[in-house]
């Protein structure tokens, strides 16, 4: 499954695009991020991504998850977001 990350910087718009991108070609995506900002944005990418999909007839359903990744040599823990049609 393709993982996309996100930081608190990352354009919500942008990000959605992706999303709506990889689920059309591979059918799920995760998307991760590490921190309360880039939650925020990682959350609003999905609900952008919906509305994109939706007039398709693709409806997403969003599984949330904690996942361990490491940064600059540093154990984090990432909000992991599975995003697949339901």
């Amino acid at each position: 499954m393709e993982i996309l990350k996100v930081s608190a910087k990352s354009n919500p718009n942008s990000v959605a695009g992706a999303v709506a991108g990889v689920i059309r070609e591979k059918g799920a995506v995760e998307v991760q991020a590490v921190g309360a900002g880039a939650a925020n944005q990682a959350i609003k990418a999905v609900a952008i991504a919906r509305g994109y999909l939706a007039p398709g007839g693709v409806d997403l359903i969003c599984i949330p998850a904690f996942a361990n990744v490491t940064i600059d040599d540093e154990d984090r823990t990432a909000i992991k977001l599975i995003v697949e049609p339901r």
